[in-house]
Order: structure tokens, then C-alpha cells, then sequence
């Protein structure tokens, strides 16, 4: 190769490409994530006890919301490897 950077693309999986229900998981992970980061920027910032609170709120509840799309694609994964293998 010249001077130019090698590029890589992690390989896919057989079925990843075309599962959308896994696409919308892995979106809505991304998502909270982003939104995590925001309540945690809000509650750092916050001098307010009860908009501290607040934020520990949102963020426990993100929290939860970010294991369960989790916990989700996990099953997915698991039942096509089961499903392939």
C-alpha cells in the first residue's frame, strides 16, 4: 500500500446487516449514551439541591434504559449465534 492509511472495516456478522430491530437497539444505545453524558454536564453544573436531585433522577433512569437496550442487543446476539451454530 502507498502512503496512504490502511482503512478497516470490522466485519460483520452474518444477519447484522439486516436486522433492524438490532440497528434501532444499537441507535437508541448511542443515544442515551449522548443524553447520559448531558445530565451528568446538567448535575455537575447544578447548585440547586433539587435540580441535583432532579439529575440524579434522570440519570438513574438512563441508566436503566441504557442496560436494558443492552441487555437486549446481548439476546439478540446470543439467539443468532444459537440460531446459526
Amino acid at each position: 500500500m502507498t502512503d496512504q492509511a490502511r482503512v478497516f472495516f470490522p466485519r460483520r456478522r452474518r444477519g447484522e446487516a439486516e436486522d433492524p430491530e438490532r440497528q434501532g437497539l444499537l441507535e437508541g444505545l448511542g443515544q442515551t449514551r449522548a443524553l447520559i453524558a448531558q445530565a451528568y454536564a446538567g448535575f455537575n453544573a447544578a447548585k440547586d439541591p433539587d435540580l441535583i436531585e432532579s439529575y440524579v433522577f434522570e440519570i438513574n433512569a438512563l441508566q436503566a434504559r441504557y442496560s436494558y437496550l443492552l441487555r437486549r442487543v446481548k439476546e439478540l446476539e446470543e439467539g443468532a449465534q444459537a440460531h446459526l451454530g
